[in-house]
């Protein structure tokens, strides 16, 4: 960076053009003649033409950290999926930035017409991390000789669209897989789904549960699903031998264990003996001898156990699985009729790819070793008790679905760095002539230690200057011209020393407490990368602010302990700047809200195909309107037009010229009633179905029937807006 000489520039003038002059009774600012240290805007416009590549880009965001083996970058500096993981071939690849045009351009230029944000599905990666479990496991129980099989459970509640259950019921299928419900609905929709997997699949009913829950539960047994009613309440066993007389039906039933394994992590807070659910050993002895006593102790088949999400550690988890055995095994010599040990969740997934294990975003081992602990402790132990190896399940929702969904988001603007602009020896007079004594001498101390390149007392006499002009301005003796100057001068000490603040935020069209919630409910962490541009070194550090008019709407902590991400400059082409949030399959959908009534995404479910893209959309489903989010609401939108057409009439009754009331009035209820059909987020300026109306219409805007088709959620969707 030059040597600033001066902070006066006579060929800046001044901001908001306001006319200063000099004051000669203070010194001129003689501001860092040497050693000044590189700004960051500087430093990154002498490296913006600097040599890049995807591998680059690929280390700098950890891609293949936490994206290993079905994300990458792509020579054109796309993100590139890989939908069979390791097995991808070549010409599989799928371009994700041609995923999303093919999703978000108008259907006239061939795209579907969809508005961001969008999830983008992938189920040949669901395929891929469900085989990859059950062939983890196949293996661990081949090589350490086990003599019993794996069978997997999804829990539903991870998230519970119905396209996600229903692929993961026929992808599982061969393979004995089942679903976990933990409320009523999330019974009736495994129920459903079951009736076409496998016989053997099991539908394991874990939550809270009242006498409708767990009659619901023994309707399906006698559906011949294969049902197990977990206790989570030692109080729930009296209503399980009541309704199974009445209903003459023998349940299947399963307890859940308060160990006293725990880890320490946010996600061990449902283990331990104090943990949420499940029953003491206390507890576990009255429920046998109960079942003993009604004569169906046989009954019990199944001991659950959970020590919390995100495991970080195979011995932790080894620590965990070896006790439960324990009372496995406990259980079979007291004479129940234990078939199954149920593992819980916990298989955990590494979202920053460091492979830590003292880490909530991290696991330090893989599927292959959380396969082959489990086996291992449950081998042992019962081995040494001379019990016959159980069946072991798992329900390992995180793990199965966090990779197969894509979130991906616009960046609309940025906010630009200060302008700091120098000014003129003879711009300043007027400046001084308001400045009390106090500030005065804050400036004359400011140059004195710019002369003597005193770097760190530049600053603290640059904020007294501020805090006593703003004071000035307070008391109405400074004008907010003068006080403009004065931030100049501050701003641009700042920046010359360098410890000006170099992060920018950039405006997303998203909502998180929508599409992130757990990043803003207890700071989860996701990968978040541009989706394209990977050639190019981003130049730019900055934070994601959403559309919501709150202040925790925003994402300001990354991967890898960083409080701003490496982004790149919008481009002043008007192109868009796409950045999509990996890993977010799991939970994030299920628990997203209606915070300012921004609903979920568009959606398009992609799978690998030999096409020239190699990809086919097979199903795509625009986010929720303006209307259906009213509707949650408990608003009738249909009224709600009705009243403010009502209105409008009244309104252009007032219009001077009679001729144009008719034309003005379908003009403006065609937008209203277009209005409620649209999605609450922002709309891409190509792709926005209305039009700026001006001269005889009123300055309002009106709809664009011939766009009709881009933007209607359906035929018959929108209301018959334009009668006279």
């Amino acid at each position: 960076m030059p040597a600033l000489g001066c902070c006066v520039d006579a060929a800046v003038s001044p901001p908001l053009g306001y006319a200063f002059s000099w004051d000669s009774s203070l010194p001129a600012p003689e501001f860092f003649s040497s050693g000044v240290p590189p700004s960051t805007n500087e430093t990154a416009a002498h490296t913006a033409g600097s040599h890049w590549s995807p591998d680059l880009s690929s280390a700098l965001y950890r891609v293949d950290g936490w994206g290993a083996p079905y994300f990458s970058i792509n020579s054109s500096g796309d993100i590139s999926v890989r939908p069979h993981g390791t097995d991808t071939l070549p010409h599989q690849e799928i371009d994700l930035l041609k995923v999303v045009k093919k999703a978000s351009d108008p259907k006239h230029l061939g795209g579907l017409g969809l508005q961001l944000p969008l999830v983008v599905r992938f189920p040949d990666v669901l395929k891929n991390r469900l085989e990859s479990l059950q062939s983890a496991f196949d293996m661990a129980v081949h090589s350490q000789g086990y003599e019993a099989h794996y069978q997997g459970v999804y829990p539903v509640k991870c998230n519970q669209d119905r396209f996600v259950v229903e692929d993961i019921v026929k992808f599982g299928s061969p393979y004995r897989f089942g679903l976990e419900a933990g409320s009523k609905p999330e019974l009736l929709l495994a129920m459903s789904c079951l009736s076409k997997g496998s016989a053997d699949a099991l539908l394991v009913c874990n939550g809270f549960k009242d006498t409708e829950y767990i009659s619901l539960a023994l309707v399906a047994r006698k559906l011949l699903l294969n049902t197990v009613i977990v206790l989570e309440q030692e109080e729930e066993l009296d209503l399980v031998i009541d309704i199974s007389r009445k209903m003459a039906v023998r349940p299947v039933i399963g307890l859940r264990a308060k160990l006293r394994t725990k880890h320490s992590g946010h996600f061990g807070s449902t283990s331990g003996e104090k943990g949420k659910f499940g029953l003491t050993t206390t507890q576990i002895l009255r429920v046998v001898k109960k079942l003993d006593e009604s004569g169906m102790l046989d009954c019990l088949q199944l001991l659950h156990f959970h020590i919390g999400s995100q495991i970080p550690s195979t011995d932790l988890l080894a620590d965990g699985v070896g006790e439960a055995t324990q009372i496995y095994s406990e259980l079979v010599r007291l004479g129940a009729g234990m078939k199954f040990i149920d593992i819980g969740g916990g298989l955990g997934i590494d979202y920053d790819g460091t492979k830590s294990s003292d880490s909530d975003v991290s696991v330090g081992y893989g599927i292959e070793e959380y396969a082959s602990a489990v086996v291992q402790a449950v081998q042992y132990v019962c081995d040494r008790k001379g019990v016959k190896h159980p069946v072991i399940c798992s329900e390992s929702g995180r793990a199965i679905v966090s990779h197969h969904s894509i979130l991906i988001f616009e960046a609309v603007s940025a906010s630009t760095a200060h302008a700091s602009p120098q000014l003129s020896s003879g711009g300043l007079q007027s400046l001084a002539e308001t400045l009390n004594e106090d500030a005065r001498a804050d400036y004359r101390n400011l140059s004195a230690a710019a002369v003597r390149g005193e770097y760190d007392t530049c600053l603290l006499y640059s904020d007294q200057l501020k805090q006593r002009c703003v004071e000035q301005f307070k008391e109405g003796s400074l004008d907010i011209e003068q006080l403009a100057a004065v931030d100049s001068i501050c701003d641009l000490v700042s920046k010359a020393i360098g410890v000006a603040d170099p992060i920018r935020t950039y405006h997303v069209n998203l909502s998180v407490f929508t599409s992130i919630p757990d990043f803003w409910a207890f700071g989860q962490l996701f990968p978040i990368v541009p989706i394209h541009r990977l050639d190019e070194k981003p130049v730019m550090r900055g934070i994601l602010s959403d559309l919501t008019c709150d202040s925790d709407g925003k994402v300001d902590k990354f991967i890898g302990g960083e409080s701003s991400l490496p982004l790149h400059e919008l481009g002043s082409d008007g192109g868009r700047y796409y950045l999509g949030m990996f890993l977010g399959g799991a939970y994030e959908e299920a628990l997203g809200g209606l915070h300012n009534l921004f609903g979920g995404p568009s959606v398009v479910r992609v799978l690998q195909s030999d096409s020239p893209h190699s990809f086919a959309v097979t199903r795509s489903v625009p986010g929720p309107s303006c209307a259906d989010v009213l509707r949650a609401m408990q608003f009738e939108p249909e009224l709600m037009f009705e009243t403010l057409k009502h209105r409008a009439e009244e309104y252009l009754e007032q219009e001077e010229k009679e001729e144009d009331k008719s034309m003005s009035f379908a003009s403006l209820t065609s937008s209203l009633a277009q209005s409620f059909h649209n999605m609450p987020y922002l709309v891409a300026p190509s792709s926005c179905c209305f039009t700026a109306a001006t001269g005889n219409n009123g300055g309002y805007y009106y709809y664009s029937e011939d766009k009709a088709a881009d933007c209607a959620t359906g035929e018959d969707d929108i209301w018959s807006y334009c009668t006279a």
